[in-house]
């Protein structure tokens, strides 16, 4: 937050040029009274619990303990501060599908992985269950949040895609798989998993069902 500078009033005598000459002014102003980071995850949660609509300005500078004025200055408007809200839960929460993918050997490894930890990450106690990506933009009327959600969820399947067309080419896939399929297959998956965690299924129903969706995978 920028804080706003302050200006000497009621007549105050100037402070003397001779003791300031040669050195740069020193920036005032009324320090940050909040905790950025810890606000950000307040927010964080606020959005992954109820989602983007559903979450006004008034929740936020509630569970954020800050006034509307100093959200505002800090993070911009709601649009604004959802977006960094998302780019943080992916940091701290939604990459270990991506590092599944970049470390395991093939295609298969990484699905496997990433669904065994779904079912982890997605029923984690202390916040909310699935996956604020998937989420986030239930009944939303703002466009640019459903457009910008999407392209992540969609990021991800041609992710799933990329590998197993890479697996087809080295033969660790038959050559007829239909890697698109089997990518949307896994996608498909992955946000069932989310919704049902959110309706109570636990880690152990989940982990149930990613093994059961790995069955449909080709041996080469």
């Amino acid at each position: 937050m920028v804080s706003s500078e302050e200006t000497e009033r009621g007549g105050a005598p100037a402070r003397s040029a001779t003791k300031t000459r040669g050195r740069p002014a020193k920036a005032r102003g009324r320090p940050r009274s909040f905790d950025r980071e810890t606000a950000l995850e307040k927010a964080l949660m606020a959005f992954w619990e109820h989602g983007y609509e559903a979450t006004s300005v008034s929740d936020l500078t509630r569970v954020m303990d800050i006034g509307a004025p100093s959200l505002y200055a800090a993070f911009g408007d709601k649009r604004t501060l959802f977006e960094e809200v998302v780019r943080e839960y992916g940091t701290r929460y939604g990459s270990f599908g991506d590092r599944a993918l970049a470390e395991e050997p093939t295609a298969r490894a990484g699905i496997e992985r990433m669904l065994r930890e779904a079912a982890v990450e997605y029923t984690a106690p202390g916040r909310p269950h699935g996956c604020l990506v998937i989420h986030a933009a239930v009944n939303c009327s703002t466009p640019e949040v459903e457009e910008s959600l999407r392209e992540r969820r969609n990021a991800n399947i041609a992710a799933f895609e990329r590998r197993i067309r890479a697996d087809v080419a080295a033969g660790v896939l038959p050559e007829g798989t239909d890697a698109a399929a089997l990518a949307r297959h896994a996608g498909a998956i992955i946000q069932g998993m989310s919704q049902q965690a959110r309706d109570g299924a636990s880690r152990e129903e989940l982990e149930s069902l990613a093994e059961i969706a790995l069955a449909v995978w080709p041996r080469s």
